[in-house]
């Protein structure tokens, strides 16, 4: 089997080989029929730039770096996922990067990461993202940097991320348009942002209504499944148990369906469960969990857009709102909710 050039692409788009070249750099000045013309064929034909050439040609990488503080949850594997599908397209190869703010010696060994692959630019997954300190690094370093969800934007990065403070809102709505008062809320861990404004989000959607929260409702976890249970067990054996049960994430949500299970409470005829992220834990427990699908690979692919984009590159976030994304979220109902029925 022949290796595809970039005159192959060249002459199925019917085009030059710059402008191929233009599109799979992501430079400027390529009218939009042409750029989607070359990228369709740049898939037909699974071109590959070779990616040592390019590097020798250029002051350039092509390489993008993921740092992450945990790399094998679920979480994680869709921002890998994405941001693998966006470096595909756009011809860059992706290596990620392990930080454990905890850890002995963390900072020096981003710089030295960053030092030794010669990045062309870093993509920041929370709650790391957070730290003043690592954006800090990555500032000194002028690497062009994106940041996934993150609670507020340092000068010159970009930002992708989705509203969280509205999808909570949006999520304790429809608990109340099912007729619950009684709702429960189990936070996320303090060091990430997100569970702050999925929280606010929940307790407006109270207000709105006009149903006071009951404090001794609000619970804090970790984003664990064992969390969920725990805290779950320890809200469904109450006195006066709430009817329904909002959790900050969706493993959380799992380990309250858990604990419904173990304390013999049918989930949803008796227990409302909902949870957020739309993770692979909602779709494999029974009954399967009402959540907020949150594009966190969308999020990802656009974060290597901005990477790609030789305007933010020169210019970082001063280039322009254009920078500051934010994608939209949607509510999946499934069957861990329904309507409240009085005891």
């Amino acid at each position: 089997m022949s290796v595809v050039t970039i005159k192959d692409v060249a002459a199925r788009a019917g085009v030059s080989a710059k402008t191929v070249s233009r599109v799979i750099n992501g430079e400027a000045h390529v009218r939009a029929e042409l750029r989607e013309a070359v990228q369709r064929v740049v898939a037909e034909l699974d071109y590959r730039p070779n990616a040592f050439a390019r590097s020798l040609s250029s002051s350039r990488s092509y390489l993008l770096g993921l740092f992450i503080d945990d790399p094998v949850s679920g979480y994680a594997a869709d921002i890998q996922h994405g941001a693998l599908i966006g470096c595909r397209l756009r011809s860059y190869h992706l290596v990620v990067e392990p930080v454990e703010l905890s850890a002995r010696g963390w900072a020096d060994d981003v710089r030295s990461a960053i030092a030794a692959l010669r990045l062309d630019g870093a993509i920041v997954a929370p709650p790391i993202c957070d730290d003043p300190e690592l954006m800090a690094i990555f500032a000194e370093a002028a690497v062009p940097t994106v940041l996934v969800a993150p609670s507020a934007a340092p000068p010159g990065v970009g930002t992708v991320r989705m509203d969280d403070r509205l999808a909570a809102r949006e999520m304790t709505e429809h608990l109340l348009g099912l007729g619950h008062r009684a709702i429960a809320f189990i936070q996320g861990p303090v060091t990430h942002s997100a569970s702050a404004r999925r929280e606010e989000g929940f307790r407006a959607a109270m207000a709105g209504a006009g149903v006071a929260v009951d404090e001794r409702l609000v619970v804090r976890g970790d984003f664990t499944s064992r969390a969920g249970m725990e805290l779950g067990e320890s809200l469904v054996t109450l006195p006066e148990p709430p009817s329904a049960i909002f959790a900050a994430n969706d493993d959380m949500a799992l380990g309250v369906l858990i604990a419904a299970m173990k304390c013999a409470i049918p989930v949803p005829e008796r227990l409302s469960v909902c949870g957020f992220d739309d993770a692979p834990s909602s779709r494999t427990a029974w009954p399967q969990i009402t959540t907020v699908r949150q594009p966190k690979a969308e999020m990802a692919k656009a974060a290597v857009d901005i990477l790609a984009d030789p305007r933010f590159r020169r210019e970082g976030s001063a280039a322009g709102t254009d920078y500051q994304i934010r994608l939209a979220h949607e509510l999946v109902l499934r069957g861990s909710t329904g309507p409240f029925f009085p005891r």
